[in-house]
């Protein structure tokens, strides 16, 4: 079963959308024993910032927000100075109760194209290192560690270890405002 979901970039009128997103997949992780997000990490500030900074991508079945991404086009905090050759993907996000199997994955791919499209040809993405499901996950949607960043600054201030991630991309001639409905 192919899972079906149209896509659009989030704007200031989804900030309270994505705090919730954010929220409702951090409370899951902290009611299934899962060191990642907390609660309350980021709020409407935060994804004010990325929707000016970068994109910020919705995932819609039926009309219902079922997840979201970050897609951020440099990001030196995990990977220190890199040349302009790939995407990086933050926040993946699914509401755990409505979105359909497989909203992960599908997130995943949109992002890679919107990658692909810009003409970059690697996705990377990194996940605390202590998170062994997450590994798991990454690994079988064909995402390679090569890494590791032992003190990544949160916003707290406070350091953690991250796994870094990152898959090849097909080429792909690039595109210019790829959206879907």
């Amino acid at each position: 079963m192919t899972t079906q979901v149209t896509f659009r970039q989030a704007d200031d009128r989804d900030l309270d959308l994505l705090v919730g997103l954010f929220d409702g997949l951090a409370h899951w992780m902290v009611e299934n024993g899962i060191d990642q997000w907390k609660p309350g990490a980021k709020g409407s500030e935060h994804f004010r910032g990325r929707i000016a900074a970068g994109e910020v991508w919705l995932a819609l079945d039926g009309g219902r927000a079922v997840g979201a991404y970050e897609l951020w086009w440099d990001d030196e905090q995990a990977w220190g100075p890199q040349p302009p050759v790939a995407g990086y993907v933050h926040r993946l996000m699914t509401d755990r109760e409505a979105a359909p199997a497989g909203t992960g994955r599908v997130l995943l791919a949109h992002a890679e194209e919107r990658i692909a499209a810009r003409g970059r040809a690697v996705a990377r993405l990194d996940s605390m290192t202590n998170n062994p499901r997450l590994r798991t996950y990454y690994e079988a949607a064909g995402y390679a560690a090569v890494g590791e960043e032992p003190g990544k600054l949160a916003a707290d201030g406070t350091r953690y270890g991250v796994t870094l991630w990152e898959k090849a991309l097909p080429r792909l001639a690039p595109l210019t405002g790829l959206t879907r409905p």
